[in-house]
């Protein structure tokens, strides 16, 4: 549903302004949202498989809107660096956390009962996320006692939750799953942070990724790699297309299902010039509105986007290289991955 996607940007531009401290930003962006919210309400009811439970949770987004304009607002008018500053800003992150919550159960209403995105039968050697997924990861300072400064506040880790979404992303989003629930990523190092993008994934050893029987289609790199291929869904598609890009595929300006337009998009890494390249590498994206409109990238359609963060994005800002994921673990959608031999 198009004018979903509209919403879930509009609130996760509300969430990075909040995150960057553009108080009067985030407030345009709350009104913007509510103004969607009843202006599309029977869109969304029509898509739902239940509309009745998509009414009620609209509604309840739309109640949820107050509490979120209220606490920007008390920010606006406390000291910055104040404790009252800092108080109203965590009921502005519970608050909107809430709202993203919904949103999600929203999406979810809209995926038919039983869908499964369409993945080509040659990668079938491959593990596949059927549905959505929640990954909770910590991560900490370098340098023992060292702590995160978001916004001249101090926290002594790094606490970040992730939707993994299989129906837009199903080889990637299944990779990555399988990955954190194996532990790959416990005890790894972030290995660059640059202000563009927050990157992690590659092992210690002479192996740039993963080291497993590859897939028939994909192979295995030069050391072994597992690679699994490049994963682009264009809006208007009944699935994804793999191993090229949308510019060799002659698509060029054309939409992702997934694009790269919030701060804490999750993307495979890949060498530039090899579409299948990609074994366990991922990055985050320090997305700035300001300097990057959503759509107009150089990310979406190259690489695929494969979930976001939807709290704790804003630890992202302090994430330097060296930093340790302590852990990375699975939380939710663990049925909803299928592995080869399953």
């Amino acid at each position: 549903n198009k004018e979903v996607r509209k919403l879930q940007l509009s609130l996760e531009t509300v969430k990075y302004d909040i995150a960057s401290k553009r108080k009067s930003a985030a407030l345009d962006g709350t009104k913007k949202s509510l103004e969607m919210m009843k202006k599309d309400v029977g869109k969304y009811k029509a898509s739902c498989r239940d509309g009745k439970v998509c009414e009620d949770l609209v509604a309840s987004m739309t109640a949820g809107i107050d509490p979120l304009s209220d606490a920007i607002k008390t920010s606006m008018d406390s000291l910055n660096g104040s404790d009252q500053e800092r108080a109203a800003l965590d009921k502005a992150y519970a608050a909107h956390t809430k709202l993203l919550d919904s949103l999600n159960i929203l999406e979810e209403q809209m995926v038919p009962a039983g869908y499964k995105t369409p993945v080509p039968e040659e990668y079938s050697d491959l593990p596949q996320l059927q549905g959505r997924a929640t990954v909770e990861m910590l991560v900490k300072k370098e340098k023992a006692g060292d702590t995160f400064d978001v916004n001249g506040l101090t926290f002594p880790e790094a606490k970040m939750t992730m939707v993994i979404d299989g129906y837009a992303a199903p080889i990637t989003g299944g990779n990555f799953v399988e990955l954190v629930q194996k532990g790959f990523y416990n005890k790894m190092a972030i290995q660059r942070s640059d202000g563009f993008v927050v990157q992690t994934g590659d092992p210690d050893g002479e192996a740039d990724g993963y080291v497993a029987p590859g897939s028939k289609a994909v192979g295995n790199g030069k050391h072994g790699e597992r690679l699994i291929p490049l994963e682009i869904f264009v809006q208007g598609d009944a699935g994804p297309f793999y191993e090229t890009t949308i510019e060799d595929e002659g698509r060029g300006g054309q939409a992702t299902i997934l694009p790269f337009s919030s701060y804490g998009a999750m993307g495979w890494a890949r060498e530039e010039y090899d579409a299948n390249s990609g074994s366990s590498q991922f990055f985050w994206l320090l997305f700035d509105s300001d300097l990057t409109p959503a759509g107009k990238n150089v990310l979406d359609g190259r690489y695929p986007c494969f979930g976001y963060v939807v709290e704790g994005s804003d630890f992202l800002q302090d994430i330097k290289e060296g930093d340790m994921i302590v852990s990375a673990t699975l939380t939710s959608g663990a049925e909803n991955l299928k592995l080869p031999s399953q």
